[in-house]
């Protein structure tokens, strides 16, 4: 595996790997690599494809307040991590390639990026469309891949790929989980042992709520149930919500693809996560 610092040299790297026609698939991350980056990885891997990923923590999309500074960084370990899943070229720009000198450009995405997160972390989406789009621009994929855990993510830079005629394909993949259902998280490792043990009632009561909501009982009511199960365990609610899979709206439509999307705070550890409840069956 190639580990890659400047321009010039991704450019080169790039192009390498485009002799004899293979196509590019682009994993973005922050590092802190676990379970959930790898299957980013093994997904990514097909005959006729090599894979990039890129490990950046993005200044501009952490709020003043966040945890930019004791954002975990193990670079040694991640490209080890990497080069034993198959990748073939790790992209490790600094900041100042990133955001040189008299950088004065932000992408901003309308619709679905101004609820939940975007109400929580005023300008979060902003950074996350602004580096992406960068990252795109410099290696040039034809498909990058991303975690369904961060689902409004995922669905801003479908928005924006669109708007901007990029031409590459967004791939989401399922959320990767430990044993008791937890969503891998690289802010995990913040946990105390008491704190994980609890934490494991953020998927279960997205479980059970989801479960309820596919059967036909009131949202509302499988909602606060939800809430106050999380409220038991420990956590602090940012948002609970059912929204439209699509557009993240309120999600009222039972003949559409919902999901269940929830933010909530343990300790000093924000997590969040989301399960997708299928549109009415009408067998």
């Amino acid at each position: 595996m190639q580990t890659i610092r400047t321009l010039e040299a991704l450019r080169s790297g790039i192009g390498a790997l485009r002799d004899g026609g293979a196509s590019i698939a682009l994993v973005p991350t922050m590092g802190a690599l676990h379970a959930g980056h790898l299957a980013l990885i093994e997904a990514a891997k097909r005959p006729g494809r090599k894979v990039v990923a890129s490990i950046f923590v993005n200044p501009t999309q952490f709020g003043p307040n966040e945890d930019l500074s004791r954002y975990p960084r193990r670079e040694s370990a991640d490209a080890r991590m990497l080069a034993d899943a198959g990748c073939d070229l790790l992209w490790l720009p600094p900041v100042e390639v990133m955001y040189p000198t008299g950088f004065a450009t932000k992408i901003s995405v309308s619709g679905v990026s101004e609820g939940l997160d975007g109400v929580s972390r005023p300008g979060h989406f902003d950074g996350v469309a602004t580096v992406v789009a960068k990252l795109f621009n410099q290696v040039r994929p034809d498909i990058a891949l991303f975690g369904e855990k961060d689902f409004q993510q995922l669905a801003v830079i479908r928005q924006m790929v669109a708007d901007l005629d990029f031409g590459i394909e967004i791939q989401g993949v399922p959320t990767q989980r430990d044993d008791d259902g937890l969503a891998l998280s690289s802010r995990n490792i913040y946990l105390d042992d008491a704190q994980r043990a609890a934490a494991v009632a953020l998927p279960r009561a997205l479980g059970v709520a989801a479960k309820a909501i596919a059967r036909g009982d009131a949202a509302d009511d499988a909602l606060a149930s939800a809430r106050e199960a999380l409220i038991a365990a420990g956590f602090v609610v940012d948002y609970l919500e059912l929204v439209d899979a699509l557009t993240l709206t309120p999600g009222t439509d039972p003949e559409r693809a919902r999901r269940l999307v929830a933010a909530a705070k343990i300790g000093a550890t924000r997590l969040i996560d989301n399960l997708a409840v299928p549109p009415r069956d009408h067998a």
